[in-house]
């Protein structure tokens, strides 16, 4: 099992293009299921994650070329409609192709998905917004029968909760629909926007995309395309929050700027200078950072909860007391014990995390046990004195391409040891 050696503490200069957004690849690529000819995706990123999406789709019957950040999908002979068990435990997001297999294929077949352990994520919305659809939904033993004999039908659907999947699965599975579909409380993340911007140019017919309310005008088919993958926002602030650690000045190239804004704030109140031109983001860490008063995950445009982990750690070494109040998932601070054993001082009360910065953390074996925790200890570990080991990178390998490499690059320490 592969493990990270981080030599610390290290410095980072100089520049790094951002890659591909994880969240908003593997949606584009179960979309491609719905067009009629080549899809052509460009700026993907090299991830487990989209790896294990990529068997999917050959499973399902896909032909799948990558050359090196493009990925081409020819889904004309698709011809299966489940997805075997094994495949379905790798990750969580691959519930996203329900809609899309039922759109296409009328009926599908697949268990519940795994992934990282973050606590309940039920796929409840997912299924009634479908049965809204027209889907018959039969569970049995772990396994979903779903089945659409008479095709999918618009309907109005009100979402107690906006759901990232789940809209994506809605839109998947209405952009085929036959009339209407009116999405209200909708996600608004940019990798919503992203899979909209995906299914126009197919042909679809996506209009709100990005506010609370989409509307989705079913059309006959989609046709094959041309799309470009946005930057992936969430490795952008991950690389934020190393620099802001170890006193550091990067520059990072081929970002969304508007993406980062409900994350910017962030850095500049722990003392960071942020400039921004074009599409290139420069911080200069003051070495010392200031305390953050509070940070409250919430849906988009809020805070990203997929952020939290790697800008605690940041925070472990301010001058001061911050607070992170999580309120998107329930067991999102498994990082919290593995920080205390590099030296931070967390206290955490239900949805609650207090950081009383100190002035020192010391390396030490540790272990990720889902993503973005993972990510959050070897942002620590750049900092601390001594060796730090991750174990478990499999799960940093899931969201982040060769970070081993981006911080070389940059001039730290770090390496991979099999």
């Amino acid at each position: 099992m592969s493990r990270l050696k981080i030599e610390g503490p290290c410095k980072l200069e100089g520049e790094v293009q951002v890659h591909g957004a994880k969240n908003s690849t593997l949606p584009l690529l179960a979309a491609s299921l719905l067009c009629d000819g080549e899809c052509v995706l460009h700026n993907c990123p090299q991830l487990s994650d989209v790896e294990i999406t990529i068997q999917i789709l050959r499973h399902l019957g896909c032909q799948v070329k990558r050359e090196g950040s493009t990925v081409v999908v020819d889904s004309s002979q698709i011809q299966n409609w489940d997805i075997p068990d094994q495949l379905m435990r790798e990750m969580r997001s691959s519930i996203v192709f329900l809609g899309a297999i039922l759109a296409r294929m009328k009926q599908a077949k697949l268990s519940f998905p795994g992934g990282c352990e973050l606590g309940p994520r039920p796929i409840d919305l997912h299924l009634a917004a479908l049965k809204k659809l027209g889907v018959q939904i039969r569970e049995n033993h772990g396994c979903l029968y779903c089945s659409a004999k008479h095709g999918l039908w618009g309907k109005s659907i009100g979402l107690s909760f906006p759901s990232v999947g789940a809209t994506e699965n809605i839109m998947l599975a209405a952009v085929l629909a036959k009339g209407t579909t009116i999405i209200t409380n909708a996600a608004c993340e940019p990798e919503i926007c992203d899979l909209a911007n995906f299914l126009n140019a197919a042909g679809g017919d996506v209009k709100g995309a990005g506010s609370s309310t989409i509307v989705i005008q079913g059309v006959e088919r989609l046709h094959g395309c041309e799309h470009r993958v946005i930057p992936d926002r969430i490795a952008a602030a991950t690389l934020l929050a190393a620099a802001a650690i170890t006193g550091s000045n990067i520059l990072l190239r081929e970002i969304e700027p508007a993406h980062l804004e409900p994350i910017l704030p962030v850095f500049e109140e722990a003392g960071c200078q942020l400039s921004i031109q074009g599409r290139e983001l420069s911080i200069v860490s003051p070495g010392r950072l200031n305390p953050v008063k509070s940070v409250r995950t919430m849906p988009y445009p809020g805070f990203p909860t997929d952020a939290q982990a790697p800008v605690m750690a940041m925070t472990c070494m301010a001058d001061g007391t911050s607070v992170f109040v999580e309120n998107i998932f329930e067991s999102r601070y498994k990082h919290v014990g593995e920080l205390v054993r590099l030296g931070a001082r967390i206290k955490v009360e239900g949805r609650v995390a207090v950081v009383e910065g100190v002035k020192h953390l010391s390396g030490a074996e540790v272990q990720a046990a889902d993503l973005r925790g993972g990510a959050a200890l070897v942002v620590a570990g750049l900092a601390a004195e001594g060796v730090t080991q991750v174990q478990n990178v499999r799960y940093i390998d899931r969201g982040y391409e060769s970070l081993e490499h981006t911080l070389t690059s940059l001039g730290a320490r770090i390496t991979r040891i099999n």
